[in-house]
């Protein structure tokens, strides 16, 4: 258990580091910023969509996405 424990806090530590450096960019971690998803999965999508990103509302700042959290 101590390999698998391990593994999940390097995870987590990863996890926290991203999100805190997007804190300090001021930018939403879902969208990087865009404020919307360019990924959409659907399979054989022709055109390419643009997903309002559900994490900042489609702002794209880390303000909004902190909110939505909470």
């Amino acid at each position: 258990m101590g390999l698998f424990s391990s593994i999940k806090q390097w995870q987590e530590n990863r996890k926290q580091k991203y999100i805190a450096d997007m804190q300090a960019k001021g930018v939403c971690p879902d969208c990087r910023g865009r404020g919307f998803d360019l990924y959409y999965p659907v399979e054989y999508y022709n055109t390419s969509p643009s997903i309002e990103c559900q994490g900042c509302n489609g702002s794209g700042l880390f303000s909004d996405w902190a909110s939505q959290i909470k």
